[in-house]
C-alpha cells in the first residue's frame, strides 16, 4: 500500500490541498496555548468520575440515553436563567454543537457571517457543511457595533451569523445590547459563542438573558476552558426548544456516548470545584496584561484567559525562541501578535522569564524592521 497519497484519492474540490486543524501538541514543561484550565480535579472529584463510568460500563452493551436529558436537566440548573432540559443541547465539544447548528440552518445556498479577526474553525464549519462563510472586520479595537453587524448581515443576505464574546482570539467583548438590538433587527439565526464567559468581569452578563425575547438567538458553551474538561469534550447550546428539535433532526443516533453523558453530569454536580480557579486564572491574565505593557509590547485588552501581545517583525522566531525556552505559545490572531493562555503561577513566572529572555533580540528585530520600511 505504499506510494499511496491524499492527492490519489477523489476529494472533494474544496478539501484538496487542505490541512487539518490543530494547534501543536508538544510536550513541553509550560502549555500555554490552546486555553485550558491548568488545573486538574482533585483526587476525590476523580474518584467520583472513576465511579461513575463504572456505573456506566455496566449497561456498556446497551445505547444511551439519545436525548441525554439528565445531562441536559444538569446543565440548565448550571445556567440558570430560568431554562429547562428543552433550552439545551448538547454535543462532543462545541464544535460539534456548532457543525449541527450548519447542518440545521445553513447548507448549499446559505451563508454565515462571521467577524474577523475570530476563531480560525469558523470556515472550517462552514466549509465542512457547504456553507458559504464571509466576513466583515471588526473596528481597529477589533469591536464590532449593532449598526456594523446589521449591515453586513444585510449585505451579504446571511441566514446564520456568530458573534464570539470574549472573542477569540483577541479577548474582547460584545455587550448584550448590541446583540439585543441586531435580534431585534434581523431575522437570521444570530449564535452568540460564549466559550469564554466565565472568565469575564461579570459573568452572569449573558446573552443567555435575551433568549425569551428573541427566538431565533443561539448562546453556545463549552466545559473545555472554564470547567477543566477540556479532555471530557462537552458542548452545549442554551436556545428556544424549536432550536433544540432542529438540532435533534440532524445529530446523529446516540451521538454522546454513555461514559460522556456520566462524567459530564458528574462534573457539573461539582462545578464549585470545578470552577474554583476561575477568579485566579482571570487575575493572571489581567495582571500579565499589564506586566507586557510595562515591557513594551502591545497588548489587546482581553476579558478571557489568554491575551494578544505584540507586534514582533518575525512572530515566528518569537514563537520557536519561547518554544525553545520551554514555554509553548500559540501562533494566531493579527499579524505580529502571538496569543498565550492564563497558567498557574508557576507557569506564568516560567513564562516571564523565557520572554525576558526572547525580548531583547525580538525588539531589535522590530527596529531593525520599522528603520528599513521608513528608508
Amino acid at each position: 500500500m505504499s506510494g499511496f497519497e491524499l492527492s490519489d484519492l477523489p476529494l472533494r474540490p474544496e478539501l484538496v490541498g487542505e490541512e487539518p486543524y490543530g494547534a501543536p501538541q508538544l510536550d513541553v514543561p509550560v502549555c500555554l496555548n490552546v486555553n485550558e484550565n491548568p488545573y486538574a480535579p482533585s483526587s476525590s472529584l476523580r474518584d467520583a468520575m472513576g465511579k461513575a463510568v463504572a456505573e456506566a460500563a455496566v449497561r456498556i452493551n446497551r445505547y444511551p440515553d439519545r436525548e441525554a436529558l439528565e445531562l441536559r436537566t444538569a446543565l440548565a440548573d448550571y445556567l440558570g436563567f430560568g431554562l429547562g432540559p428543552q433550552n439545551i443541547w448538547a454535543a462532543n465539544g462545541s464544535n460539534e454543537v456548532m457543525t449541527q447548528l450548519l447542518q440545521a440552518f445553513g447548507g448549499p445556498g446559505r451563508t454565515l457571517l462571521g467577524f474577523t479577526p475570530t476563531y480560525s474553525m469558523y470556515p472550517e464549519y462552514a466549509r465542512n457543511t457547504h456553507t458559504n462563510y464571509v466576513t466583515a472586520p471588526r473596528d481597529e479595537h477589533y469591536a464590532i457595533s449593532a449598526e456594523a453587524i446589521v449591515t453586513a448581515a444585510r449585505e451579504h443576505k446571511a441566514d446564520v451569523i456568530i458573534i464570539t464574546t470574549p472573542n477569540n482570539p483577541t479577548g474582547t467583548t460584545t455587550p448584550v445590547s448590541v446583540i439585543d438590538e441586531v435580534c431585534s433587527q434581523l431575522d437570521c439565526i444570530v449564535v452568540v459563542d460564549e466559550a469564554y464567559q466565565e472568565f469575564t468581569e461579570i459573568p452572569d452578563d449573558s446573552a443567555i438573558a435575551l433568549l425569551p425575547r428573541h427566538p431565533r438567538l443561539v448562546v453556545t458553551r463549552t466545559m473545555s476552558k472554564a470547567f477543566s474538561y477540556a479532555g471530557g469534550r462537552l458542548g452545549y447550546l442554551a436556545a428556544n426548544p424549536a432550536v433544540v428539535d432542529a438540532c435533534r433532526i440532524i445529530r446523529l443516533p446516540y451521538h454522546l456516548s454513555g461514559p460522556s453523558q456520566a462524567l459530564a453530569v458528574v462534573a457539573l454536580k461539582h462545578s464549585a470545584e470545578m470552577l474554583q480557579q476561575v477568579s485566579q486564572l482571570r487575575r493572571e491574565c489581567q495582571q500579565l496584561q499589564q506586566w507586557l505593557r510595562e515591557h513594551g509590547l502591545e497588548v489587546v485588552p482581553s476579558q478571557a484567559n489568554f491575551c494578544l501581545f505584540g507586534r514582533f517583525a518575525d512572530r515566528h522566531a518569537v514563537w520557536q525562541a519561547l518554544l525553545d525556552h520551554g514555554a509553548l505559545v500559540r501562533e494566531t490572531g493579527p499579524v505580529g501578535f502571538l496569543r498565550v493562555s492564563a497558567g498557574t503561577p508557576d507557569e506564568m513566572a516560567a513564562f516571564r522569564d523565557a520572554l525576558l529572555d526572547v525580548l531583547p533580540a525580538a525588539q531589535r528585530m522590530s527596529t531593525t524592521d520599522t528603520e528599513g520600511a521608513d528608508s
